[in-house]
Protein backbone atom coordinates (compact mmCIF):
# COMPACT_ATOMS: atom_id res chain seq x y z
CA UNK A 1 0.00 0.00 0.00
CA UNK A 2 1.01 3.23 -0.65
CA UNK A 3 2.29 4.58 2.82
CA UNK A 4 0.31 8.19 2.41
CA UNK A 5 -3.24 6.36 2.39
CA UNK A 6 -2.14 4.42 5.43
CA UNK A 7 -3.87 5.16 8.39
CA UNK A 8 -2.17 2.81 10.62
CA UNK A 9 1.56 1.42 9.63
CA UNK A 10 3.99 -1.09 11.88
CA UNK A 11 7.31 -1.08 10.93
CA UNK A 12 9.72 -4.01 12.06
CA UNK A 13 8.32 -4.30 15.58
CA UNK A 14 9.59 -6.53 17.95
CA UNK A 15 7.71 -7.09 21.53
CA UNK A 16 8.71 -9.14 24.47
CA UNK A 17 7.03 -9.32 27.90
CA UNK A 18 10.20 -9.43 29.82
CA UNK A 19 14.06 -9.69 28.85
CA UNK A 20 13.81 -14.24 29.78
CA UNK A 21 10.96 -14.72 27.69
CA UNK A 22 10.45 -14.82 23.85
CA UNK A 23 9.13 -12.17 22.03
CA UNK A 24 5.73 -12.21 21.58
CA UNK A 25 5.49 -10.43 18.55
CA UNK A 26 9.56 -10.82 16.55
CA UNK A 27 9.85 -8.51 13.06
CA UNK A 28 6.31 -7.69 12.39
CA UNK A 29 5.10 -5.16 9.37
CA UNK A 30 1.76 -4.15 8.11
CA UNK A 31 -0.26 -1.07 7.27
CA UNK A 32 -3.92 -0.57 6.88
CA UNK A 33 -5.50 1.99 4.87
CA UNK A 34 -8.51 3.98 6.35
CA UNK A 35 -12.02 2.55 5.46
CA UNK A 36 -10.56 -0.99 5.30
CA UNK A 37 -11.31 -4.01 7.37
CA UNK A 38 -8.08 -6.41 8.97
CA UNK A 39 -8.72 -9.23 10.74
CA UNK A 40 -6.26 -10.50 12.93
CA UNK A 41 -5.65 -14.51 12.83
CA UNK A 42 -3.25 -16.84 14.84
CA UNK A 43 -3.43 -19.37 17.26
CA UNK A 44 -3.59 -18.31 21.04
CA UNK A 45 -0.72 -17.43 22.27
CA UNK A 46 0.14 -15.98 18.78
CA UNK A 47 0.15 -12.03 20.04
CA UNK A 48 -3.03 -10.77 18.67
CA UNK A 49 -4.06 -9.05 21.92
CA UNK A 50 -0.64 -8.06 22.65
CA UNK A 51 -0.81 -6.27 18.98
CA UNK A 52 -4.19 -4.18 20.02
CA UNK A 53 -2.35 -3.24 22.65
CA UNK A 54 0.40 -1.43 20.99
CA UNK A 55 -2.56 -0.14 18.61
CA UNK A 56 -3.87 1.69 21.52
CA UNK A 57 -0.73 2.64 22.76
CA UNK A 58 -1.41 0.66 26.22
CA UNK A 59 2.27 -0.99 25.30
CA UNK A 60 5.28 -0.24 23.48
CA UNK A 61 7.36 -2.28 21.43
CA UNK A 62 11.31 -2.74 22.08
CA UNK A 63 12.08 -2.18 18.86
CA UNK A 64 10.01 -0.76 15.63
CA UNK A 65 7.95 1.95 15.20
CA UNK A 66 4.34 2.34 14.93
CA UNK A 67 2.46 4.99 13.02
CA UNK A 68 -0.76 6.40 13.24
CA UNK A 69 -2.18 9.03 10.69
CA UNK A 70 1.65 9.54 9.71
CA UNK A 71 2.39 10.46 13.80
CA UNK A 72 4.59 8.20 15.55
CA UNK A 73 3.43 6.76 19.02
CA UNK A 74 5.71 6.04 21.67
CA UNK A 75 5.88 7.07 25.29
CA UNK A 76 7.56 10.09 24.69
CA UNK A 77 4.09 11.27 22.31
CA UNK A 78 1.57 9.86 24.57
CA UNK A 79 3.25 11.73 27.79
CA UNK A 80 1.03 14.94 26.00
CA UNK A 81 -2.32 14.86 27.80
CA UNK A 82 -3.70 16.21 25.48
CA UNK A 83 -2.26 14.11 22.52
CA UNK A 84 -2.75 10.85 24.24
CA UNK A 85 -6.78 12.23 24.73
CA UNK A 86 -6.99 12.68 20.67
CA UNK A 87 -5.67 10.00 19.86
CA UNK A 88 -7.56 7.86 22.24
CA UNK A 89 -10.63 9.39 21.28
CA UNK A 90 -10.03 8.24 17.83
CA UNK A 91 -9.05 4.78 18.05
CA UNK A 92 -12.02 2.65 20.24
CA UNK A 93 -10.89 -0.72 21.95
CA UNK A 94 -13.63 -3.85 23.05
CA UNK A 95 -11.55 -5.67 25.38
CA UNK A 96 -11.48 -9.59 25.05
CA UNK A 97 -12.81 -9.42 29.15
CA UNK A 98 -15.56 -7.16 29.32
CA UNK A 99 -15.28 -7.16 32.79
CA UNK A 100 -12.37 -5.05 32.50
CA UNK A 101 -13.63 -1.98 30.99
CA UNK A 102 -17.27 -1.92 32.88
CA UNK A 103 -16.56 -0.10 36.30
CA UNK A 104 -19.39 2.75 36.91
CA UNK A 105 -22.57 1.75 38.79
CA UNK A 106 -25.19 1.44 35.93
CA UNK A 107 -25.02 0.92 32.33
CA UNK A 108 -26.08 4.46 31.44
CA UNK A 109 -23.03 5.98 33.52
CA UNK A 110 -20.86 3.23 31.70
CA UNK A 111 -22.06 4.83 28.46
CA UNK A 112 -22.02 8.31 29.36
CA UNK A 113 -18.05 8.27 31.02
CA UNK A 114 -16.33 8.75 27.94
CA UNK A 115 -18.01 11.67 26.62
CA UNK A 116 -18.12 13.30 29.71
CA UNK A 117 -14.58 12.40 30.27
CA UNK A 118 -13.99 14.55 26.75
CA UNK A 119 -15.96 17.39 28.09
CA UNK A 120 -19.15 17.24 25.98
CA UNK A 121 -21.47 18.75 27.93
CA UNK A 122 -24.81 16.98 29.49
CA UNK A 123 -26.74 17.40 26.99
CA UNK A 124 -24.87 16.05 24.56
CA UNK A 125 -24.00 13.40 27.08
CA UNK A 126 -27.24 12.47 27.42
CA UNK A 127 -28.29 12.46 23.44
CA UNK A 128 -25.06 10.29 23.11
CA UNK A 129 -25.67 8.17 25.44
CA UNK A 130 -29.60 7.33 24.72
CA UNK A 131 -28.45 6.83 20.79
CA UNK A 132 -26.06 4.51 22.50
CA UNK A 133 -28.54 2.57 24.32
CA UNK A 134 -30.94 2.23 21.32
CA UNK A 135 -28.49 0.86 19.00
CA UNK A 136 -27.28 -1.95 21.41
CA UNK A 137 -30.98 -2.76 22.81
CA UNK A 138 -29.69 -1.63 26.07
CA UNK A 139 -32.56 0.95 26.76
CA UNK A 140 -33.93 -1.44 29.73
CA UNK A 141 -31.02 -2.32 31.12
CA UNK A 142 -29.56 1.56 31.29
CA UNK A 143 -30.22 1.57 35.43
CA UNK A 144 -28.75 -1.94 36.26
CA UNK A 145 -25.69 -1.97 37.31
CA UNK A 146 -22.80 -3.93 34.62
CA UNK A 147 -21.71 -6.68 36.96
CA UNK A 148 -25.88 -7.79 37.27
CA UNK A 149 -25.75 -8.90 33.47
CA UNK A 150 -25.37 -11.31 31.53
CA UNK A 151 -21.65 -12.09 29.25
CA UNK A 152 -23.71 -11.09 26.02
CA UNK A 153 -24.91 -7.86 27.89
CA UNK A 154 -21.64 -6.70 29.11
CA UNK A 155 -20.05 -7.25 25.36
CA UNK A 156 -22.84 -5.18 24.27
CA UNK A 157 -22.89 -2.71 26.98
CA UNK A 158 -19.00 -2.04 26.27
CA UNK A 159 -19.07 -1.99 22.76
CA UNK A 160 -22.11 0.80 23.39
CA UNK A 161 -19.19 2.52 25.72
CA UNK A 162 -17.13 2.53 22.91
CA UNK A 163 -19.35 3.93 20.47
CA UNK A 164 -20.23 6.54 22.71
CA UNK A 165 -17.09 8.40 21.50
CA UNK A 166 -17.54 7.75 18.17
CA UNK A 167 -14.07 6.63 17.15
CA UNK A 168 -12.64 6.66 13.62
CA UNK A 169 -10.94 3.44 14.57
CA UNK A 170 -12.38 0.04 15.83
CA UNK A 171 -10.75 -2.30 17.56
CA UNK A 172 -12.69 -5.42 18.58
CA UNK A 173 -10.99 -8.26 20.28
CA UNK A 174 -13.20 -11.10 20.06
CA UNK A 175 -16.31 -9.00 19.97
CA UNK A 176 -18.68 -12.14 18.63
CA UNK A 177 -17.82 -14.25 21.59
CA UNK A 178 -20.73 -14.67 24.63
CA UNK A 179 -23.57 -13.46 22.11
CA UNK A 180 -26.26 -15.33 20.96
CA UNK A 181 -27.05 -15.70 17.17
CA UNK A 182 -29.50 -13.02 16.86
CA UNK A 183 -27.27 -10.44 18.15
CA UNK A 184 -24.08 -11.77 16.11
CA UNK A 185 -26.25 -11.09 13.13
CA UNK A 186 -26.65 -7.77 14.25
CA UNK A 187 -23.09 -6.73 15.79
CA UNK A 188 -22.38 -8.03 12.39
CA UNK A 189 -24.57 -5.74 10.62
CA UNK A 190 -24.03 -2.96 12.29
CA UNK A 191 -20.20 -3.28 11.32
CA UNK A 192 -21.05 -3.50 7.92
CA UNK A 193 -22.61 -0.22 8.24
CA UNK A 194 -19.63 1.36 9.93
CA UNK A 195 -17.56 -0.17 7.12
CA UNK A 196 -19.54 1.39 3.90
CA UNK A 197 -19.56 4.40 6.56
CA UNK A 198 -15.33 4.73 6.00
CA UNK A 199 -14.61 3.75 9.24
CA UNK A 200 -11.86 1.51 10.08
CA UNK A 201 -11.89 -1.59 11.79
CA UNK A 202 -9.58 -4.36 12.75
CA UNK A 203 -10.63 -7.93 14.76
CA UNK A 204 -9.85 -11.22 15.69
CA UNK A 205 -12.83 -13.38 16.68
CA UNK A 206 -13.25 -17.28 15.85
CA UNK A 207 -16.49 -16.56 13.99
CA UNK A 208 -14.99 -17.67 10.21
CA UNK A 209 -18.52 -16.68 8.43
CA UNK A 210 -18.66 -12.80 9.94
CA UNK A 211 -14.91 -12.29 9.30
CA UNK A 212 -15.24 -13.51 5.62
CA UNK A 213 -18.15 -10.85 4.92
CA UNK A 214 -16.33 -8.21 6.88
CA UNK A 215 -12.87 -8.64 6.36
CA UNK A 216 -10.47 -6.70 3.48
CA UNK A 217 -7.30 -8.38 4.25
CA UNK A 218 -6.03 -10.92 6.69
CA UNK A 219 -2.79 -10.49 8.96
CA UNK A 220 -2.02 -14.25 10.61
CA UNK A 221 0.56 -14.37 13.02
CA UNK A 222 3.15 -16.92 13.47
CA UNK A 223 2.91 -19.23 16.55
CA UNK A 224 5.27 -19.01 18.85
CA UNK A 225 7.67 -21.26 19.91
CA UNK A 226 8.41 -21.84 23.48
CA UNK A 227 12.32 -22.23 24.39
Amino acid sequence: MDCDMCLMELKDITFAYSENEPPVLEHLSFSLGKGRCLAVEGANGAGKTTLFRLLNGLSFPQNGTYFFDGVQIDQKYLKDQQRAKMFHKRIGYLFQNPDVMLFNGSVYDEIAFGPRQMGLSERDVRERTNDCLKLFHLEALADKAPYHLSGGQKKRAALAAVMSLNPEVLILDEPFASLDQKTIEHLETFLLDLKAAGRTILLADHQKTCIKKLADDVLKLPQRTEE
